[in-house]
């Protein structure tokens, strides 16, 4: 039996003369979440409802589960979406929201509310069960979305811009129980959103999709520390993008010389700004330093162009105008062009 959730085998959707995700293909295991990741337009959502199959694809092959569903409608495929406004039912209390579909479908409704009490426990809303929506709050709400596409134990769950709805303080700790529920009932997961941090913290892997095409498939980390083009490097967190030449295993740009393995050349490279160590003295200057609470964020004057350095608090401070230097380790620039 293949471990293989989910297949795009060279998906293409078009609307009209455009083109919304062009020539794609991947394959998403059971048991792994993996989020779409980009800027608007670039065919995330799209690739989501697809897998839903509110959308069919114009050439190409969805697979759910081995069994190809690309002219399947929605109701037959067994997937559980949670939306960005939660679509619950405002008249319905938590436990009949919950029930609601394997009742719907037919079920037998002492039995799905049975099931249903099952998994609000697991989900920790055991006491919530009488509550309409409007009493709770939106990380309460969030678990009573998820726990109704779980009840009808779906082959894969979606989740479309989840915390859009949910307070900026209350992202972290909801991301956080999205993640643990996905591992506890080892669902497979897809995940929607253009937040780089938030695609950090739930993924096993993450898609980068830039102008329907898929940039770049990696884990979190592989995305953050080996970048493959300008523009991951450049949306996944602050990267230093510099231009400049590869010669006998040495990058140089101005006055920066680095090493670096590869082939001679014309090259960009990119450096995360906390990969960077400044010492007092040298020919580069502060512009600006900006305190953060934990880091401050230094803007330097250098002969290749203004770079940003994050460092901690417990390093001395460098004020404006500082003469410093720059020490950047080898392992600590990617070579994405």
């Amino acid at each position: 039996m293949s471990d293989t959730a989910i297949e795009f085998v060279n998906v293409i959707k078009r609307y009209g003369s455009a083109v919304a995700v062009d020539d794609i293909s991947f394959s998403i295991a059971k048991g792994e979440l993996v989020t779409f990741l980009g800027p608007s337009g670039c065919g995330k959502t799209t690739s989501l409802r697809l897998i839903a199959g509110l959308e069919l694809p114009s050439e190409g092959q969805v697979l759910i589960g081995g069994r190809d569903v690309s002219r399947d409608p929605a109701s037959e495929r067994n997937v559980g979406m949670v939306f960005q406004s939660y679509a619950l039912f405002p008249h319905m209390n938590v436990l009949d929201n919950v029930s609601y579909g394997p009742v719907i479908r037919g079920g037998n409704k002492a039995e799905a509310q049975a099931k249903a009490r099952e998994i609000l426990e697991q989900v920790g809303l055991a006491g919530l069960q009488a509550r309409l929506p409007s009493e709770l709050s939106g990380g309460q709400q969030q678990r009573v979305a998820v726990a109704r596409a779980i009840v009808q134990q779906p082959e894969v769950l979606l989740f479309d811009e989840p915390l859009s709805n949910v307070d900026a303080k209350l992202r972290r700790k909801v991301r956080a129980e999205i993640r643990d529920l996905q591992r506890r009932f080892g669902l497979t997961a897809v995940y929607v959103t253009h937040d780089q941090e938030e695609a950090l913290a739930v993924s096993d892997r993450i898609v980068v999709m830039q102008a329907g095409r898929i940039a770049q498939i990696g884990t979190p980390q592989d995305l953050y520390d080996r970048p493959a083009t300008p523009f991951v490097a450049d949306f996944i967190g602050d990267a230093n993008l510099i231009d400049g030449t590869v010669r006998g295993g040495h990058f140089r740009a101005a006055d920066l010389e680095l090493v670096l393995a590869g082939d001679d050349g014309p090259a960009t490279v990119s450096i995360r700004p906390e990969r960077i160590t400044l010492q007092t003295g040298g020919p580069s200057k502060v512009l600006s330093a900006t305190y953060l609470g934990s880091r401050t964020e230094y803007v330097i004057e250098t002969g290749a162009g203004e770079l940003l350095v994050s460092r901690p608090i417990s390093e001395p401070a460098m004020p404006s105008g500082s003469a410093v230097s720059l020490h950047i380790a080898p392992g600590d620039l990617t070579r994405v062009r």
